[in-house]
């Protein structure tokens, strides 16, 4: 099966893609609920965007988290706004 892709913001640019079996079955159940082929490749791929960037951003949160350097300077940075902090 062959899909084909046109941007919105790039009208005149199509990708052409092959799906395998697994990637078929996937389509078909993104499809059931009334979207189009279209509509559930671009939503599948902003999802998957969002995804890869949320894993990056927990990713570096852990490699901060872990790194004692990074934790000095975040408490010094957070100890500094704690002095002008409202009281209360």
């Amino acid at each position: 099966m062959t899909n084909v892709i046109r941007s919105a913001d790039v009208a005149d640019k199509a990708i052409s893609v092959r799906l395998d079996a697994e990637a078929q079955r996937a389509l078909a159940r993104l499809t059931r609920g009334g979207a189009s082929q279209s509509q559930a490749i671009r939503q599948a791929l902003i999802d998957a965007a969002r995804t890869a960037l949320l894993e990056q951003a927990r990713a570096d949160a852990e490699r901060v988290g872990n790194d004692p350097a990074d934790r000095a300077e975040i408490a010094e940075i957070s100890a500094f706004f704690d002095e002008f902090a409202p009281a209360g």
